[in-house]
């Protein structure tokens, strides 16, 4: 018989740690569930926990990377693997340098007694709040595995977004670059060749001729000061951005522009309302799930402000309802949906509807801008270059005629 040092937690979310004798782990795995525990770690007295690798966790995890593993720890823990162990399998198999340290430091903190989402916090560059108070919800009700499952679909929904927004902005981006490019070459090296030839034959130049050679003139000979200038308005605006005062009048001022700020408020109304719809089908309560919401939202400060305005109603008693309608930030439909689902004992669900209709208005509106941005584009460039080639080869006509005289 070997003896075994486990980790438990029973249905309560008490955990413990005990010693266990069996013919196997296999054996020791078995009694310990059949007991009703779920099992946090478990192995042979004489392991030590030390020969856990140990690797830099500088680098970057992505969305799709963190989506993954979430579903590898569901079905590992559903399939009965502790969660030492799998967090141990993940670790040595994963793909991700960065991924595969950082889960090496939490299988040694989960496999010394702590708690999981304890783990989690001290990475808070891979995981953030969203994921942390999700898996401390779990571990508190004992439902861990189906928490995670839920964690991956608010993650995959959310890449899934990010991933429509790219594909929508790539290609009208890369063309606009590089007509911009074409531009740029067109008018610093070869408008300034025609215009000396213009200058030698003294020809009277049309009106749109000789606002071409002035604008080429002026960008030849300061583009140097203007890319400084343009460099350092960057920085700048940068560093302004990156007090709470500047990020705030960004955020305003984001949201005013035409076409593009009701896209980002609802993108950002659907995030914050397909986290809360997760955080509280999860277990987690409704002010926690604020506060939660407010340093997910921390590079957002109006929608931050908005939800501390909240948080700070529902504590003094205020419905949920009518503290985001204080705000003054969410529209109508979204807070009258809240009170129906308060009255019908359904937030969650109504919740996930409203986040459901927000995407789709989102894929709407990327549709249509995929559908409409290229022909502007093709247009819009293609009118800029016509007028240049025309101011120059109006001039050239002329010079013909000169030459037919």
């Amino acid at each position: 018989m070997a003896k075994f040092i486990y980790t438990v937690q029973d249905a309560q979310g008490t955990v413990t740690t005990g010693h266990l004798d069996a013919e196997d782990e296999d054996q020791a795995v078995q009694a310990l569930q059949g007991k009703g525990l779920f099992i946090l770690s478990i192995q042979p007295e004489q392991t030590k926990t030390g020969g856990l690798r140990k690797q830099s966790a500088s680098g970057s995890v992505s969305g799709r990377e963190l989506v993954f593993f979430g579903e590898q720890v569901a079905t590992l823990l559903a399939g009965g693997v502790p969660l030492v162990r799998a967090l141990s399998l993940l670790s040595d198999h994963a793909e991700n340098k960065t991924l595969g340290a950082v889960l090496g430091q939490i299988t040694k903190e989960v496999s010394a007694g702590g708690a999981l989402h304890k783990a989690l916090e001290k990475h808070p560059k891979v995981f953030d709040e969203v994921w942390i108070s999700l898996v401390q919800a779990g571990e508190v009700s004992g439902q861990l595995p189906a928490v995670l499952r839920q964690i991956t679909a608010y993650s995959e929904a959310q890449e899934g977004i990010k991933s429509k927004l790219v594909t929508a902005v790539a290609y009208p981006a890369v063309l606009f670059t590089m007509s911009m490019g074409v531009l740029a070459y067109f008018i610093i090296f070869i408008v300034p060749v025609f215009a000396g030839i213009f200058r030698d034959f003294n020809l009277d130049l049309p009106f749109i001729t000789r606002i071409i050679l002035i604008f080429s003139g002026i960008v030849t000979k300061y583009y140097l000061l203007a890319t400084v200038v343009v460099v350092g308005f960057v920085l700048a605006l940068r560093a302004y951005i990156s007090t709470p005062a500047g990020r705030l009048t960004w955020n305003h001022f984001i949201f005013k522009i035409p076409f593009l700020g009701p896209l980002v408020k609802s993108i950002n109304t659907e995030r914050l309302l397909t986290t809360l719809s997760t955080l509280i089908r999860s277990g987690v309560s409704i002010l926690n799930a604020v506060s939660v919401l407010e340093g997910a939202f921390r590079k957002n400060l109006t929608f931050q402000n908005a939800l501390k305005k909240a948080k700070t109603e529902i504590a003094s008693g205020r419905s949920i309802a009518d503290s985001f309608r204080k705000t003054g930030l969410f529209p109508g439909m979204v807070t009258e949906m809240m009170w129906m689902g308060e009255e019908s004992g359904k937030l969650p669900d109504i919740i996930s509807v409203l986040s459901k209709f927000y995407q789709e208005q989102i894929d709407q509106f990327l549709r249509r801008f995929s559908a409409m941005i290229d022909p502007i584009l093709v247009v819009g460039i293609g009118g800029i270059i016509a007028v240049i080639v025309m101011s120059i080869f109006m001039p050239i006509f002329q010079l013909s005629q000169i030459g037919s005289k």
